[in-house]
């Protein structure tokens, strides 16, 4: 929201970004004003949405394996494919870097448009990580970069998704299933903690996104066939009709 919500007998407060500060500063009233906040919002859009199209899964597997991410494995451009072909470092690496860039979307969005600006960025970030336009729409699947853009807007959030992956990961091995709770939860727990119209509407797109980009896991687990981590020996492993398991590329 532009303004942070009214207390019943108490005046209603204008949050400050930058956009209202430069409104004020200049004086810009009427339909100048409103398009500085137009501006604003774009801002929020357009930023966030070229931080999350930066990919540093395919840019690392290039810089320093010479190597294509999207050529092994599952084909995603995610930590999960990282650990799973160039291991546990690269992985690291990947997923700080994706860390960093949500982070920094967020507070960008916040610096530039408020509370709103925070959402919309939140929301653009991951859309750029999942469809990189540098990378002709082809990325991750956004679950980690969507961790951390909650953690951006309310810390509580991001303990809650965390608990949520570790237990699922952890007891079915199944990190696909794990990253599809914590998108089920995602809107629910901004409900609860950062209870703001567009916060809760921006997780909802998040949540329907994430959840989409699952689509093919949802078919192996239902069918039995989605691959298992290795929580011992960071691999992949799939299970075979005989109850045996066996390695095998996995799918994130």
């Amino acid at each position: 929201m532009l303004f942070s919500e009214a207390i019943p007998g108490e005046p209603i407060e204008v949050a400050w970004n930058l956009t209202i500060a430069f409104c004020d500063s200049v004086g810009l009233r009427g339909t100048p004003r409103a398009l500085a906040f137009f501006v604003g919002a774009l801002a929020c859009i357009i930023i966030p949405y070229l931080l999350g199209s930066i990919n540093p899964a395919i840019i690392f597997s290039k810089l320093i394996y010479h190597d294509d991410i999207r050529q092994h494995g599952s084909g995603n451009a995610g930590t999960t494919n990282m650990l799973r072909t160039f291991g546990l470092k690269a992985a690291a690496l990947t997923m700080i870097c994706d860390f960093l860039k949500a982070i920094l979307a967020v507070w960008l969005g916040r610096l530039i448009y408020g509370v709103d600006g925070g959402a919309l960025a939140m929301f653009f970030v991951v859309f750029g990580h999942m469809f990189p336009i540098f990378y002709r729409f082809k990325g991750g699947k956004g679950v980690a970069c969507a961790g951390m853009a909650a953690l951006a807007i309310h810390p509580v959030i991001f303990l809650f998704l965390l608990f949520v992956f570790l237990v699922v990961a952890i007891g079915t091995r199944l990190v696909s299933l794990a990253s599809i709770m914590c998108a089920l939860v995602y809107p629910m727990l901004f409900y609860w903690f950062a209870n703001d119209g567009l916060n809760v509407a921006m997780a909802f797109c998040t949540m329907a996104f994430v959840l989409f980009m699952h689509r093919e896991n949802f078919k192996r687990i239902w069918a039995g066939k989605e691959s298992k981590l290795d929580l011992s020996k960071f691999r992949i492993r799939k299970k075979k009709k005989d109850g045996e398991d066996s390695e095998t590329p996995g799918q994130d």
